[in-house]
């Protein structure tokens, strides 16, 4: 197979601008720091492992996956997927990314821990990280080191609150300051959510971006500052940012700011997208009156120059789209930093050396379907069009084993192969239609659409999704294939209208999996996945 990644993931033009949304994938929430002439971000994954990704740029729009803050936050039942419990659309959420005197921090939120998390390293692109945990979930939070040595944390839904840490970040300080700051973060004076604060002390001001839902006018949601003379002061509040790039009333907000070697200004926000996900978007940011100004008159523009030129010599990077999406012959004894798993894995049922070049999946417990399904292997899909493609060795399945590759979601489908009665079968298979986006699937059996009997033992299978933009929003369709000889597809089942749903709060996914509803003990090897335009 040919693993390089011949695909363009950033949107770069050939005349030196770029395209917004710049990354057409699910990074949501992202929080972005410069030292020097580099630039790291922090995003969410919620609930798959290793958690919370951490990317570097040298452009702010060429971004890779460099390492992740934790493999394992907790090995809880419900981040394991056992006993029925499950952590879908849970997890880490809204990071805070800080470098402060030559050390770097990491603090998040996991609302099933009932904690938040400070993480810290000396590192950030190759190192280990020391982790702490404050009691308390201290919502979609973000700190601030100040001038004085005091270290600040906002934090809250609609009523924003400053909590004082300790100097390590690592607790709250005992007798420190701790104040409701602004009583309803909602510029627009209705009820509506306003969450995702970012802090900022600048030239002695302090600044707190905002995402709110307002109830007047369009109803999308939007991007506020407030400004104060003092961390606890009287904070003044202006929309900076009420666009939506002509998408479907889905407007850009939530993320941090930051500023480029040569003194221009920044500010890395996201966008709801439809079933791929939420998906980054950069904005240009200018001071007037010390008060930030985002794009132009408040508008976000979808072609922009480049922050950095790319030279003749950074060229690859134009097209490399690195380590977000990959494809994998699974060669190495490691798995890519493209792969997560969907909850904690089973180590002892997995393996990238028992059978050399391939990956392995082993049956360990029993599973009811595919959401309820312990290592699960994912990766990003991304737009406008993309497919994913596999070769499968089903010799060594068992009665009662389903394995292939899957768009995973709350609404997910897959295409694989089952064995019942020592018989197997091509089969592609959907979860159950439910209009309740909180409604989890784990536990539902999958709706069966065709089956077909297979009577060899290697098979490929491949999923083409379609998130193209259409007049009354995303496509997002995806279509399923099998083939017997790796050069003509044949599809299988119906498309898969995709949703995005807020039970699982993230894109859709390509996912290799192999479960039993009925016998431990099968294995599944994976020769190799291909990601292609």
């Amino acid at each position: 197979m040919d693993n390089s990644n011949n695909i363009k993931l950033s949107r770069i033009n050939d005349d030196g601008t770029f395209t917004n949304p710049f990354i057409w994938s699910d990074i949501p929430d992202p929080d972005i720091i410069r030292v020097g002439d580099t630039y790291y971000m922090t995003s969410t994954t919620m609930y798959f492992t290793p958690g919370c990704p951490v990317m570097k740029s040298k452009d702010l729009v060429n971004w890779e996956i460099i390492n992740y803050v934790y493999d394992t936050l907790d090995d809880s039942d419900c981040m394991t997927l056992q006993n029925g419990k499950h952590d879908y659309g849970r997890g880490s959420w809204a990071s805070c990314l800080r470098y402060y005197n030559g050390k770097y921090y990491v603090t998040f939120s996991a609302a099933n821990t009932g904690k938040t998390f400070t993480f810290t390293s000396d590192d950030i692109e190759k190192g280990e990280w020391k982790r702490h945990s404050i009691d308390g979930v201290y919502h979609d939070m973000s700190v601030l080191f100040d001038d004085d040595g005091r270290v600040y944390m906002v934090h809250g839904c609609r009523e924003i609150k400053v909590t004082e840490l300790t100097s390590d970040a690592a607790a709250v300080k005992e007798n420190g300051l701790s104040k409701t700051i602004i009583e309803n973060a909602d510029i627009s004076g209705g009820k509506s959510l306003a969450e995702g604060s970012h802090i900022y002390k600048i030239n002695g001001k302090y600044y707190i971006f905002i995402i709110a839902w307002p109830k007047t006018g369009t109803g999308r949601r939007i991007q506020v500052c407030y400004r104060a003379d003092r961390i606890d002061g009287q904070y003044e509040g202006k929309i900076v940012l009420d666009d939506d790039l002509g998408f479907n009333n889905a407007g850009v907000a939530q993320g941090g700011i930051v500023d480029t070697p040569d003194g221009k200004w920044y500010s890395l926000l996201f966008q709801d997208h439809g079933a791929v996900g939420r998906i980054p978007v950069l904005v240009p940011v200018r001071w007037e009156n010390d008060f930030p100004i985002f794009g132009e008159n408040g508008k976000a523009r979808i072609t922009l120059p480049l922050p950095r030129k790319i030279s003749q010599d950074d060229k690859a990077e134009k097209i490399d789209i690195g380590s977000i999406i990959k494809s994998d012959d699974f060669e190495n004894e490691t798995l890519a930093l493209a792969w997560q798993w969907n909850h904690n894995p089973d180590n002892n049922c997995r393996s990238l050396t028992e059978r050399a070049g391939w990956l392995r999946l082993k049956t360990g417990s029993v599973s009811k379907c595919l959401s309820d399904a312990r290592n699960t292997l994912t990766q990003r899909t991304f737009g406008s069009r993309c497919s994913g493609s596999t070769l499968i060795d089903v010799s060594k399945i068992k009665n009662g084993d389903y394995t292939g590759l899957a768009a995973l979601q709350d609404y997910y489908a897959f295409v694989g192969v089952k064995m019942i009665d020592d018989k197997k079968y091509i089969v592609m298979s959907q979860a159950p239609q439910t209009s309740d986006q909180w409604n989890y699937q784990t536990g539902v059996p999958e709706n069966e659409i065709e089956v077909i009997p297979l009577n060899q033992n290697l098979i490929y299978l491949k999923i083409d999704f379609d998130f193209s933009d259409t007049f009354s929003g995303a496509k997002d369709e995806a279509e399923f294939f099998y083939s017997l000889c790796g050069s003509k597809w044949t599809r299988i089942g119906g498309k898969l209208k995709m949703s995005y749903r807020l039970s699982h709060f993230t894109g859709y996914r390509f996912a290799l999996f192999n479960f039993s509803v009925k016998n431990t003990g099968g294995y599944a090897d994976f020769d190799w996945f291909k990601v292609t335009n």
